[in-house]
């Protein structure tokens, strides 16, 4: 029996992002056309009350689209949850899961360097902020300061081979790690409702004795529609809270 070629399951929550869909979908069609890769997009519809879910289905052309709907604006931690858990239905355990945002803000040409570092044995590939190569365009000089200082702390109290960002959720993982994580943890894997749920999901893998790595991110803000849908406010507080809980323990 001829082997099943292996899937990227790229997982995409979005919410009121019409404007920016169709054009990341078209290019993470072309990155994958370009570089060989089985693509199958997952796009999870926070509750929009514009025609994201509309701009989803016209593209199912390129490549299989599951559009999963949200009735109501739920949060990105919950859209975050939903795809994983569909993706972890979906995928055998040679495939790959790739996270990654709506709003035209990440290149999809790391999405062929991350598969490759998955394939030579890595679980779990960030697209960093901080390896040499990267790119930030069009980001406010105190939102890096901030994310740099993110970044310091993180290291300095989790320390973890391989991880420098550990904010950005644009990655890759090995599906069967997701699946091993789900059965770990349960319901408890996904449970922050908001920005600061890529860190925990972090945090939770990083105790899994797993290979993690980073490619070099470009990140594109001057291509976002509109302000962002981040609370700075809230997001710090929220994520230096999980922080304190996480290092003693709970």
């Amino acid at each position: 029996m001829p082997a099943v070629p292996q899937c990227v399951h790229i997982v995409m929550p979005a919410y009121n992002e019409a404007a920016s869909l169709g054009a990341v979908l078209r290019a993470i069609d072309a990155a994958g056309r370009g570089s060989g890769i089985n693509l199958r997009m997952i796009v999870v519809n926070d509750g929009s009350s514009d025609a994201t879910g509309l701009v989803a289905r016209n593209h199912e052309g390129l490549f299989p689209v599951t559009l999963i709907e949200h009735t109501q604006n739920r949060g990105l931690g919950a859209a975050i949850r939903t795809g994983l858990l569909a993706a972890v239905d979906l995928a055998s355990d040679d495939d790959i899961v790739v996270t990654m945002d709506a709003d035209d803000t990440h290149t999809p040409l790391a999405i062929a360097q991350m598969v490759e570092r998955i394939n030579a044995g890595e679980d779990v590939v960030i697209a960093s902020r901080y390896r040499p190569g990267s790119a930030v365009i069009g980001v406010p000089w105190h939102r890096r300061l901030l994310s740099c200082a993110g970044s310091m702390l993180f290291c300095i109290f989790f320390p973890t081979r391989g991880v420098r960002d550990f904010t950005c959720g644009y990655r890759a993982y090995r599906a069967s790690v997701l699946r091993r994580a789900v059965s770990r943890y349960r319901e408890e894997f996904v449970n922050q409702e908001g920005f600061q749920c890529m860190v925990d999901i972090l945090l939770k893998l990083r105790r899994m004795d797993l290979r993690f790595g980073e490619v070099p991110l470009t990140l594109r803000y001057d291509r976002k529609e509109g302000k962002s849908k981040m609370k700075i406010g809230r997001t710090i507080l929220s994520t230096l809270g999980l922080m304190a809980r996480r290092r003693i323990g709970l």
